[in-house]
């Protein structure tokens, strides 16, 4: 009986579906020539289209299952499920091939929260599933067939801003929104030129956005959303003027995403007087994420690359991360770690943009071991 039915001719499936109309008709004792008989067939025919699509998921193109350890950062969550939230179904079909199987503690607080339209002021750890804790409500809330800046996300670093719109456009790669990013050291002129054409999502550093939104070229009259990711650092001296100014652009009903690992009084001066009655988030007890031991060395200047090499020589270590804070030191210590006989990349703010993400690319793929920059 299912082989004949999963084989029906069109003329067979044509013929089901008047017979649903007809006992639809007759359960609802509606007459032939009701003027709703269209309706009706519209019905039948749509509930014909769901049941044949609940296999959506079958479909999906998922990737191998992650089978990492993962600490209770990540897993004390109260069993909530993305389709919980009435996301669109090409939202969730991003999601899912994503990778992401369930919310994380942080996107269980801050998702349905968002898509309310409250403001939020969340402290999270970073490596908890932050950024798709903002980037989810944001593309669920754009209007695909709206061709106007909606959401702004902004962030303190050209790597990060990369980051999250590699994150945005992945989450929406079943949707039609358009994403950009916009940061300091690229091409002013390419910037322009894009965004005469749509721009749903806009990804970026403040004073780069800022200096688009002065030329009178990126529009933010119609932008609902603006997200900071990493507000400590965006509201130190260096950022907090141009966000200010920013502001200024947008409507008075905006909605304001904030996402801190920490709440300095900046923050919190902030808070008073940008955001309204925001829902307060704070899942931390702790800044380092669990799982990770920290060490501390105290040494003296000339003894740090010793130090170093006797780290490196002693502890097996797969992948490191060295931050300087210059550029000089950088590029020293950089020259140092290969002398020793170690491979050794190195990234900093002097580089051109193109050679930064292909250095941090080829870093991410394991072609080096060590990575030395400034604090990006």
């Amino acid at each position: 009986m299912q082989n004949h039915q999963q084989f029906q001719n069109p003329q067979q499936q044509h013929q089901q579906q008047q017979q649903q109309q007809q006992q639809w008709l007759r359960r609802n004792q509606l007459p032939a020539g009701d003027s709703s008989v269209d309706e009706v067939e519209k019905t039948v025919q749509s509930e014909a289209v769901d049941s044949g699509s609940q296999d959506w998921k079958a479909r999906l193109k998922i990737p191998a299952a992650d089978t990492r350890y993962r600490t209770e950062d990540v897993t004390a969550t109260k069993g909530n499920e993305f389709e919980d939230y009435f996301l669109k179904r090409e939202l969730l079909m991003g999601i899912y091939e994503k990778g992401f199987e369930r919310p994380s503690p942080i996107q269980e607080e801050s998702i349905p929260i968002a898509l309310t339209g409250s403001d939020i002021l969340a402290r999270a750890k970073n490596g908890t599933g932050k950024t798709a804790a903002f980037c989810i409500p944001a593309l669920e809330k754009i209007d695909q067939d709206n061709n106007v800046i909606q959401v702004v996300i902004l962030v303190p670093t050209r790597e990060l801003a990369l980051q999250t719109s590699q994150v945005c456009k992945e989450l929406g790669k079943h949707l039609k929104i358009q994403v950009m990013v916009t940061t300091g050291g690229t091409s002013l002129k390419d910037d322009i030129m894009r965004l005469y054409q749509p721009v749903h999502l806009l990804v970026g550093t403040p004073g780069r956005i800022l200096d688009l939104a002065k030329k009178g070229v990126c529009i933010l009259k119609d932008c609902s959303m603006l997200v900071m990711d990493e507000a400590d650092k965006l509201l130190s001296p260096e950022f907090q003027p141009s966000i200010e100014q920013l502001i200024r652009f947008l409507p008075g009903s905006r909605q304001i995403l904030m996402f801190s690992a920490t709440f300095p009084v900046t923050v919190k001066d902030f808070k008073g007087r940008y955001l309204h009655k925001p829902y307060v988030i704070n899942l931390m007890d702790e800044l380092t994420l669990k799982g990770i031991t920290q060490f501390y060395a105290f040494v003296e200047e000339r003894q740090k690359v010793h130090c170093l090499n006797t780290l490196f020589s002693k502890l097996q270590i797969n992948q490191s991360i060295i931050f300087c804070n210059s550029v000089n030191r950088v590029e020293l210590l950089a020259k140092k770690i290969t002398e020793l006989g170690y491979s050794c990349f190195y990234i900093h703010a002097k580089m051109l943009q193109d050679h930064r993400n292909r250095v941090f690319h080829d870093f991410r793929n394991g072609a080096c071991r060590n990575l030395v920059c400034t604090g990006m």
